[in-house]
C-alpha cells in the first residue's frame, strides 16, 4: 500500500476518535457494502449522462449512514458533479412557512462543493466557470461573450422563477466585466438566499423575487440545469438526519414535508428533473412507522415500498430505499487493520499492533457489548484508536496488559431519535 499523506491520516484519525465521521479520506477505512456502494455509483453514472437519482438511505444510529453519504458525496465530485449537503433539524425543513425551508437552502448553498473546491464555498467559482466557458465559446465565434451568455440563460428563462436567476447570473456577469465586486458579491448572496426582502434585492439586483420558503425546490431545479451550464455532470444532494421530520409534533407539518418528498421523488421517477438526484438519511423507524414516518403518508408508502420478492437473502437494490446491512465481524476485522494502517501512515513498519493483538480486541469488544460492537461500531472505533494512541507516546508499554483495561462504552446516542412529543391522545403497546 502507499504513504497515506499526514493531512488525510489527521483529518480521518481526529474524526473518528472524537467520535464524528470524517469529511476526507473515507476510502481509507471503507469497509463491506460492496452491493449499497455500486447502486449509488449507478446513480452517480446517471446523473451524469442527464438522468435523475432518488434514494433514502436506511439505518439504525451507528450503522453508518453518515459515512456512507460522504463517501457517496466524494464519488460524486470525483464524477465531475457538484454536490450539496446539509442535517435536518429543527431550523432545517423541507417545507415550512416560518423561513426553516430556506434556512435548509442556505445551508445547502453554503455547503456547495465541487472536486477542486471540496469543502464547500463553491457557488462563486461555479458562476464564473460558467463566465470563463461562455468567453471561450464567444472566442471562437466571433462574437461578445454577453450575446453566448444570454443565449445560454434562455435555457433557464422557461423554468419556474429562472427569469431572475437568469438575471442575476447576468448581473454577476457584468460585475465581473466592470470590476464592480459589490454587485458580484450581492449575486452571490441573492444564489445562497440570504436576501430576506425583496426590497433589498430589487434595490441591489433589479429582480423582483428572492428565494423563499416557497421556491426552495424550484431553485433546486435551477441549479442542476445552471451547473450543467456550467460544465460539470450534474448536481447531487445530500440530506441527513431527516428523523427531524419524524420527530415534528404537528401533524400538518410533518406531512407537508412528506408532501414535498413525494414531489421530489415523483420527478425523479418520471425524470423530469435531468441531472439532479437526492440522498436521503434515515432510520427505520422514519420510514415505517405508519403513524409518523414516511408511511404514515400513502401515496409515499406505496412508492417506497420494498420488492416483496426480496426476501429469504434476496436483495433488490434498485428500488428508491436502499438498507444498510450492518457489518460483519470478517468487516470488522478488515475494519481494524484499515484504522491500523491509516494510524502508522500507510508504513508497516510502523504498525503499533501485531496481526494477533485485532482478534483479542474483538473478543475483548464482544464480551463487553456483544454483537453491538461491530454493528454500530462508533465507540468500538474511538476505543481502538485510544488505544493506538496511548502505544504510540508509550514506546514500552505492553499491549496485552492494556488490552484488558481498554473502556468499551454502550453508544445510546441513538435513544433519543424516536422520542417525540405525541400530538394525539392514541397509545402505543407491544403484545
Amino acid at each position: 500500500m502507499s504513504t497515506i499523506r499526514a493531512k488525510d491520516r489527521d483529518a480521518v484519525i481526529q474524526s473518528l476518535r472524537a467520535g464524528v465521521v470524517p469529511r476526507v479520506g473515507q476510502h481509507l477505512i471503507q469497509v463491506g457494502r460492496v452491493g449499497e456502494l455500486d447502486a449509488l455509483i449507478k446513480d452517480v453514472n446517471r446523473l451524469v449522462e442527464s438522468g435523475s437519482a432518488f434514494r433514502v438511505v436506511i439505518g439504525e444510529y451507528g450503522a453508518g449512514k453518515t459515512f456512507f453519504l460522504n463517501l457517496v458525496r466524494a464519488i460524486a465530485m470525483e464524477r465531475k458533479l457538484v454536490t450539496m449537503h446539509a442535517d435536518l433539524n429543527p431550523d432545517r425543513r423541507l417545507h415550512a412557512t416560518g423561513g426553516q425551508a430556506r434556512s435548509l437552502y442556505s445551508e445547502l448553498a453554503k455547503n456547495m462543493s465541487t472536486r477542486t473546491k471540496p469543502d464547500g464555498g463553491a457557488m462563486q467559482g461555479i458562476v464564473e466557470k460558467f463566465i470563463s466557458q461562455a468567453k471561450t465559446e464567444a472566442k471562437a465565434a466571433g462574437t461578445d461573450s454577453e450575446t453566448v451568455i444570454r443565449a445560454h440563460l434562455a435555457e433557464l428563462t422557461e423554468m419556474v422563477n429562472g427569469y431572475d436567476f437568469a438575471e442575476v447570473i447576468a448581473a454577476y456577469c457584468r460585475g465581473f466585466e466592470e470590476g464592480n465586486e459589490q454587485l458580484k458579491a450581492d449575486a452571490i448572496r441573492w444564489l445562497r438566499g440570504e436576501f430576506t426582502t425583496k426590497t433589498d434585492a430589487r434595490a441591489a439586483l433589479g429582480v423582483r423575487t428572492i428565494i423563499d420558503d416557497a421556491s426552495v425546490y424550484d431553485q433546486l431545479k435551477l441549479l442542476s440545469r445552471f451547473v450543467r451550464l456550467a460544465g460539470f455532470g450534474g448536481l447531487m444532494i445530500c440530506l441527513d438526519e431527516l428523523v427531524n421530520l419524524y420527530k415534528l409534533a404537528n401533524t400538518q407539518a410533518r406531512n407537508a414535508n412528506y408532501e414535498q418528498i413525494l414531489r421530489i421523488l415523483n420527478d425523479s421517477l418520471q425524470g423530469s428533473s435531468e441531472g439532479l438526484g437526492f440522498v436521503l438519511g434515515g432510520t427505520p423507524e422514519f420510514l415505517m412507522d405508519t403513524r409518523r414516518g414516511l408511511f404514515s403518508y400513502p401515496a409515499l408508502q406505496s412508492r417506497l415500498a420494498e420488492n416483496s420478492f426480496a426476501k429469504s437473502g434476496l436483495v433488490d437494490l434498485s428500488g428508491p430505499v436502499i438498507r444498510l446491512t450492518s457489518l460483519t465481524p470478517e468487516d470488522f476485522y478488515v475494519l481494524l487493520q484499515k484504522l491500523r494502517h491509516v494510524y502508522a501512515g500507510g508504513d508497516v513498519e510502523k504498525y503499533l499492533l501485531p496481526d494477533e493483538a485485532l482478534p483479542l480486541f474483538m473478543a475483548h469488544c464482544n464480551q463487553r457489548l456483544g454483537e453491538a460492537y461491530f454493528r454500530t461500531p462508533r465507540t468500538t472505533i474511538t476505543a481502538f484508536i485510544n488505544l493506538l494512541a496511548i502505544l504510540e507516546q508509550n514506546p514500552g508499554a505492553d499491549w496485552r496488559m492494556l488490552l484488558g483495561a481498554v473502556e468499551v462504552a454502550r453508544d445510546s446516542g441513538g435513544e433519543d431519535d424516536t422520542k417525540v412529543d405525541a400530538d394525539d391522545e392514541l397509545a402505543t403497546f407491544t403484545l
